[in-house]
């Protein structure tokens, strides 16, 4: 299996630390307010590269983080007029409910910036010891860039390049602009802990440091997020640990594309801002999957309802070619060897190339719905469930959204087949007609008459 390493900007063949095991982290979500749709792409393209690495045999361990504590979480809970973890322990109710209804498995562990707090303080007292940071008179403590020779390996930012102000704050305390806090000094009305750098909180970027080498050690297989975090979060990341452990951080790092809204960076400000839970209060869950599953992970990727609905009709007719079967997959084994799961295999394989994978699954139900063959319906079934979608029983979401009862349906369609026994076609048009200015469409064939939504 060949990955894109951000780290090199080139595909590389896999090779994990341990020959069948596969250590994984991810950065997660600040939790202050709901999920937007941003956060769901990363969610979906991350479940997909690890419910592949389980497909192909490895024992994988997943850990994505929670950020508890930060000044947004602070600004938001004073605004609340509530403590911050009642705050972030109702978001992060909100988060799993989000994601697990969009079918994404929960983390292995999910470990919490607060219940880190000593790990942290334990590296920032390591790098002030070797000289990689230092305390400023304002209490604060902060990570010296200019020590870190190889500052920038991972974006590929040159130090002398980098504007004053970019994506950093401008503080007086500093002795280098770019310089970035591991330790805030405790302030009024903030809550702090009681250390060894004295009273306050960490900053955000030593947090992922010290949960990764807690949980998966200090080196380990790879590490990933959205697009925006490699500058200067995972640079960050790199040089604390790194500078602190000294050996290698991560060796692969995976980094998803931006999510766009109809072609423009989403944006409250723009007013095009979409939180995941309000789009599935109005879509199926898979629909919204497929959808970002056919941009490749590393390419941008542009939303609109109107992809949404192609996303939509896409699916549909893969749940079409398999409504007629009854079909247990749970010791179902693949054949590799089969063409169809062949080429899926070589395209995941391929840097998880899923629109390439997803448009096999498209030849799979040509051949299905031509052969009426079970078996090609079982392969179907489990290389789309590999990549998080197939899921239901295809009448199930066929006939989803429908306002009518199942129990109304059936009884229009056997008043249907009495008008046409009777011969009274212009009733049974009038029937059908209803039925399907109400989304619901009739199939008649040699076994009876079915339905499905639209």
């Amino acid at each position: 299996m060949k990955l894109y390493n951000s780290f090199t900007n080139k595909k590389e063949e896999f090779v994990p630390i341990n020959k069948n095991e596969v250590k994984i982290y991810v950065c997660g979500q600040t939790t202050y307010d709901y999920c937007h749709l941003g956060h769901a792409r990363k969610e979906v393209v991350f479940d997909m590269i690890r419910r592949w690495l389980i497909a192909l045999g490895y024992q994988v361990t997943y850990v994505e983080n929670i950020t508890d504590i930060d000044d947004k979480i602070i600004n938001r809970a004073i605004e609340n007029n509530e403590s911050i973890t009642d705050l972030t322990n109702r978001y992060i109710n909100y988060m799993h409910e989000d994601f697990d209804k969009l079918g994404i498995m929960r983390p292995d562990v999910e470990p919490r910036a607060t219940d880190y707090i000593p790990q942290m303080v334990n590296i920032i007292d390591s790098l002030i010891n070797k000289g990689y940071a230092y305390k400023a008179d304002n209490g604060d403590v902060y990570y010296s860039v200019k020590k870190f020779k190889d500052y920038g390996k991972l974006s590929g930012k040159l130090l002398e390049d980098l504007n004053i102000g970019e994506r950093v704050d401008i503080e007086l305390h500093k002795q280098n602009p770019m310089d970035f806090v591991l330790w805030k000094a405790a302030k009024n009305n903030e809550p702090y802990w009681e250390s060894s750098l004295g009273n306050g909180r960490p900053g955000w970027h030593i947090e992922c440091s010290a949960m990764s080498e807690e949980i998966l050690g200090k080196n380990f297989d790879i590490h990933g997020g959205g697009q925006d975090l490699q500058f200067p979060h995972h640079e960050n990341e790199i040089a604390q640990s790194e500078a602190h452990n000294g050996c290698k951080f991560a060796n692969y790092w995976i980094h998803n594309g931006f999510l766009n809204i109809n072609d423009e960076k989403m944006s409250k400000s723009l007013g095009n801002f979409l939180t995941l839970r309000e789009v599935l209060s109005d879509h199926n869950p898979e629909v919204i999957k497929l959808l970002m599953l056919k941009t490749h992970y590393r390419s941008p990727l542009n939303f609109n309802y109107s992809l949404l609905e192609d996303a939509k009709q896409n699916l549909t007719k893969l749940y079409l070619s398999i409504k007629t079967f009854s079909i247990d997959i749970e010791h179902y084994k693949i054949n590799w060897e089969n063409e169809f799961a062949a080429k899926f295999k070589n395209a995941m394989n391929d840097d998880f190339n899923t629109p390439l994978a997803i448009g096999i699954l498209f030849e799979l139900t040509n051949s299905i719905n031509i052969s009426k063959n079970e078996e090609l319906a079982k392969l179907l079934i489990s290389l789309a469930n590999m990549i998080g979608i197939l899921n239901y029983q295809p009448l199930k979401f066929l006939q989803e959204g429908i306002d009518l009862s199942n129990i109304e349906i059936e009884k229009y369609i056997s008043i249907r087949d009495n008008a046409k026994n009777n011969k009274n076609y212009e009733l049974a048009d009038e029937i059908r007609n209803k039925l399907q200015n109400q989304g619901i469409l009739l199939e008649d064939n040699v076994n009876g008459t079915s339905w499905r939504k639209i």
